[in-house]
């Protein structure tokens, strides 16, 4: 018989872990940043870590899956030596019970064995008869183990109970209908009957369940308890454990998803897809929220963002280029909104006749985006909002964006009360935009909007100055429920006037002399923006922290995992 011995499989010494509800408790942080939820979690696995590692536990390992209905696979094995045909728990549906059923030639089969691979999420039951729900991401399935089907026996059934929540198992059953839907799981109209059970790993105990995190905030049970929630830092201390959530895994979906839908647009609009760099030898933006580092005896930063080389991939005749690519800033900002190194989503675009071309493009590409996630990424919309309850966004859909010129959105703050006044060059701050949102929404029924042409006090130093004002500029911030998610501009492609700029902004012209030096050869009009991935994400699902949309946060106090 061959055995593993237990550190190696993290397995057999510790007891199966339970279906009850977890009772609620805080989390309150200590000193050290480390929450007392997180310590007493690590104290527990370092013990049980421990014990498994001067323990051996004999575990059937199995080598011939037809003679061996249950125990452990080995680490490597060979094509083709299961049992069961492949699928995956989103595929286990009716329909695919009914294909498997009936030949090419429509008459009944004879049972068709079905191998999964999963999680085990719960379990319930003793004795002769125990039901388990296996999940594999954002699906999930109920599983029925009984003697009464040929080949499972008693221990086969203690086996299966052993084994903690989260360990990774392939299950070999028949698909079969249930009388009425499992509504704790997602493929409600069908269930598997165990023949097979294999232990692919096993997994020790966590610091906290899938299911407890995965119940939305305040929630309570049946009694009205309210269930456990694990806070922000466990989670983003843990996050490999926290996107197994069907919520936070539909979330970077949903992000992956906002990147593909940002490239398809681009691409069949004649962008060309750029890589730039990210060293470089001054900051991109001017100003000091700036990452600086050493390179190789000389100063240097991270890009605040690709602005110059896209400015310049254009002076290089490439017309119209994007890129998605990490951004850099230096900001101590600890807000639910910022992030020190974020997913922007940049683009840049020659300029025939207005710079309101770049505009129409931008309304267009967000327009394109919010109706595909809506159309393409429906069923992890909802996932999401199960769990992150928030009212569906806004937009007009046929027709272009809303565009408010910036001294009537500042007029519309002050007729709204006297609190919003401010001075017409001055920069909105956050309560601002949150109440101009509101407005907005309220007048033009729109979460999703763009207020058009900014002081030029408050844009970067390559800002276009606006030709009729010259205290304004050619420059916009698109926002969605009330926060900026775009920040763009046409921008200066005369190298006297951009130089003017430079020195107005106590920018060293020696630092940015290639960037000034790519307009002296016959520069193209143009403009462009930068979107922040990680808020785009967040406002369209109503979030309230971007936290929550970035898979590992790096903000003032985080840098790690």
């Amino acid at each position: 018989m061959a055995t593993r011995t237990a550190a190696a499989t993290a397995a057999k010494s510790v007891a199966p872990t339970s279906t009850s509800a977890t009772p609620a408790t805080s989390t309150t942080a200590t000193s050290t940043g480390k929450s007392a939820q997180q310590a007493r979690a690590d104290a527990k696995a370092q013990r049980l870590a421990k014990r498994g590692g001067t323990t051996t536990v004999a575990v059937n390992t199995v080598s011939d899956e037809n003679a061996q209905p249950f125990g452990l696979l080995p680490l490597l094995r060979l094509p083709n030596s299961g049992k069961g045909v492949w699928a995956s728990i989103r595929d286990l549906t009716p329909a695919l019970l009914l294909k498997q059923k009936t030949s090419r030639w429509g008459s009944p089969t004879a049972d068709t064995l079905t191998r999964v691979r999963g999680r085990m999420h719960t379990m319930r039951g003793k004795g002769k008869l125990i039901f388990f729900v296996l999940r594999e991401a954002l699906w999930s399935v109920q599983c029925t183990v009984s003697v009464s089907v040929p080949g499972v026996s008693a221990d086969m059934i203690k086996f299966i109970s052993s084994q903690n929540r989260e360990s990774v198992v392939d299950v070999v059953g028949v698909v079969r209908l249930t009388s009425q839907p499992v509504e704790s799981v997602t493929q409600q109209n069908v269930e598997l009957e165990v023949h097979s059970f294999y232990l692919v790993t096993a997994a020790q105990p966590s610091p906290f369940s899938v299911e407890d995190a995965s119940h939305p905030e305040g929630s309570v049970d049946a009694r009205g308890v309210p269930y456990v929630q694990v806070q922000q830092d466990m989670r983003l201390n843990n996050r490999v454990i926290d996107m197994r959530v069907a919520a936070n895994n539909a979330i970077f979906r949903l992000q992956s998803a906002v990147c593909q839908l940002f490239r398809e647009f681009l691409l069949k609009n004649s962008f060309t897809e750029i890589h730039t760099p990210k060293l470089l030898g001054s900051a991109s933006e001017g100003g000091a929220n700036v990452f600086r580092l050493d390179y190789f005896g000389s100063p240097a930063c991270l890009a605040q963002s690709p602005q110059l080389y896209k400015q310049m991939a254009l002076m290089g005749d490439l017309q119209r280029v994007f890129e998605i690519a990490p951004v850099f800033r230096a900001e101590d900002s600890n807000t639910h909104r910022h992030l020190c190194e974020f997913v922007g989503l940049d683009l840049e675009m020659c300029i025939r006749d207005h710079y309101h071309e770049v505009l129409d493009v931008l309304g267009g590409l967000f327009n394109y985006i919010f109706s595909n996630l809506n159309s393409r990424w429906a069923h992890e919309i909802n996932l999401v909002a199960q769990q992150y309850p928030a009212e569906p966004l806004q937009w007009i859909r046929n027709g272009p964006a809303l565009r408010l010129n910036y001294l009537e959105g500042v007029r519309m703050l002050r007729e709204s009360g006297p609190q919003w006044d401010m001075s017409d060059t001055a920069d909105l701050t956050t309560p601002h935009e949150k109440q101009l949102g509101r407005l907005v929404k309220a007048k033009y029924g729109t979460d999703f909007y763009i207020l058009d042409q900014y002081p030029l006090a408050v844009r970067p130093f390559y800002t276009m100055p606006n030709a009729e004002n010259p205290l304004y500029s050619n420059s916009y911030d698109l926002f969605i429920r009330g926060e900026e998610i775009v920040s763009g501009a046409q921008r200066i492609h005369d190298p006297e006037l951009l130089l003017q700029r430079a020195n107005f902004w106590n920018i060293d012209p020696a630092t940015i002399q290639p960037y000034i030096d790519a307009f002296k050869y016959g520069a193209y009009p143009h403009g462009g923006g930068g979107v922040g991935c990680e808020r785009v994400v967040m406002l369209f699902l109503g979030l309230d922290n971007i936290r929550k949309t970035s898979m590992f946060p790096r903000d003032p106090h985080r840098c790690a995992p």
